[in-house]
């Protein structure tokens, strides 16, 4: 086990994370799994999902995901605030703490905003949703999947030569 802090946000290809730290979360699979399953079951019964309603966002048409995404980011705040006040640790006991944006010219954050919210209007669903979609029963979601994958793994490989 690593006694150096767990950093939300970092990069963890740079191998900060030994093997044994990676093995260490596998024992929590079960509950992870779990608890993605009642996620997945809160997102569509609230209709967090549905095409409709992001289209209904987009158009500013309708509050209903406006509330949503606005209730998730004050209970992260708060979140992160008890964190920090109460000096609460990881399972393994490793101290949590947030990573400082760095802005630069925040080129990557305007640009990386504008492709996300483009896929997102095109194909009606973020990632988290996509799997969401997927277990509903949606397999067309698997090219939109299939599709973010292939996005990722080209931003993998051209990644050194884009500028940051």
């Amino acid at each position: 086990m690593s006694t150096s802090p767990t950093t939300v946000g970092a990069d963890t290809r740079s191998g900060s994370h030994e093997d044994s730290d990676v093995r260490a979360g596998t024992g929590y699979l079960g509950a992870y799994l779990a608890l993605g399953m009642v996620l997945g079951i809160v997102a569509l019964k609230t209709e967090l999902v549905s095409w409709f309603r992001i289209q209904e966002m987009f158009r500013f048409q309708a509050f209903h995901m406006y509330g949503i995404i606005g209730s998730a980011v004050i209970v992260a705040a708060a979140s992160i605030a008890v964190l920090k006040r109460l000096g609460l640790r990881t399972l393994e006991g490793e101290e949590i703490r947030t990573q400082a944006k760095v802005m630069g010219r925040g080129t990557r954050y305007w640009a990386g905003g504008t492709l996300f919210g483009v896929g997102w209007v095109l194909t009606g669903a973020c990632p988290g949703p996509m799997f969401v979609l997927i277990g509903s029963g949606l397999g067309v979601f698997t090219v939109v999947l299939l599709s973010a994958i292939a996005g990722m793994w080209t931003y993998g490989h051209l990644r050194r030569s884009l500028p940051h």
